[in-house]
């Protein structure tokens, strides 16, 4: 992850503020934008592998809701050309339980992402035009769920402001890779720890789509801070897709070989 997603790699921070994002005044929009993406991305290095269950709730228009219960294995990456390596496994409800879903992140390549349908028996591999596509009926998008590397991204510092009861950057970012959904996305980052405030995302149009919300967060090892409620509100449709995580585990001995295509076919 710089972890897992958007939804992995928005969930960022440890340590302390080194200053440089933080307190130069002479650095340009775009300079102090990527300093500021960098920080909040070494703060999240050296986790080396992490799981956790979870639930998502698939909340309609008029708050009915469905859920769905699942897990997340995420391996970090130690090879600087790709990212990190990311499963998810659906275990409820009985129609959808044994699908699996794996997203292998690159740096300056297409990255990788397969989904493995039991009831048919087979992997079949989401290809790169299909990224901006609904994740498994939610308001998250196949794109939402690779790691989130600096260099996928431009940034332009916007502002400082207060976030909650915090201090927060306001960055923006804009996909520097092919068939992404958004035209840029403006992400609210707390100035002391670098955790994730909110995300807005904008479509194509330069509409704002959705908004991501990071909620209750724990900190783990003493460095690693993670969110255990993603909330993605999509202001478009009114839908809405919330992810409430069970607490995560860190450094389980997880291997490449968990992570393979044909690894789909065994989980369980």
């Amino acid at each position: 992850m710089k972890h897992f997603v958007k939804i992995i790699g928005l969930l960022l921070a440890c340590t302390q503020v080194t200053g440089v994002a933080q307190n130069s005044t002479t650095l340009t929009p775009e300079a102090r934008g990527l300093a500021i993406a960098r920080e909040a991305s070494h703060r999240n290095e050296g986790y080396g592998d992490t799981t956790a269950d979870l639930t998502m709730d698939l909340i309609s228009v008029d708050g009915r809701t469905r859920q769905r219960v699942l897990s997340w294995q995420i391996l970090e990456s130690d090879n600087p050309e790709d990212g990190d390596k990311a499963l998810t496994i659906f275990h409820e409800p009985r129609d959808i339980a044994g699908t699996g879903f794996l997203s292998h992140t690159h740096i300056s390549r297409e990255d990788d992402q397969w989904l493995y349908l039991p009831s048919l028996k087979r992997v079949k591999r989401i290809a790169s035009a299909n990224k901006s596509s609904a994740f498994v009926g939610s308001e998250f998008a196949y794109e939402d769920l690779l790691s989130d590397e600096v260099e996928k991204f431009s940034y332009r510092w916007i502002r400082d402001e207060p976030c909650g009861n915090w201090q927060c950057f306001v960055v923006e970012r804009v996909p520097v890779y092919d068939n992404s959904g958004y035209s840029r996305e403006i992400v609210w980052i707390e100035q002391s720890d670098y955790r994730i405030y909110k995300t807005d995302f904008y479509d194509l149009k330069d509409k704002l789509e959705k908004t991501l919300y990071f909620e209750d967060y724990h900190q783990y090892l003493d460095r690693f801070w993670r969110a255990h409620v993603l909330r993605m509100e999509n202001v478009q449709t009114g839908k809405k897709t919330v992810l409430t995580f069970k607490p995560y585990l860190f450094q389980t001995g997880l291997t490449e070989q968990a992570f393979s295509p044909d690894a789909l076919k065994r989980i369980r």
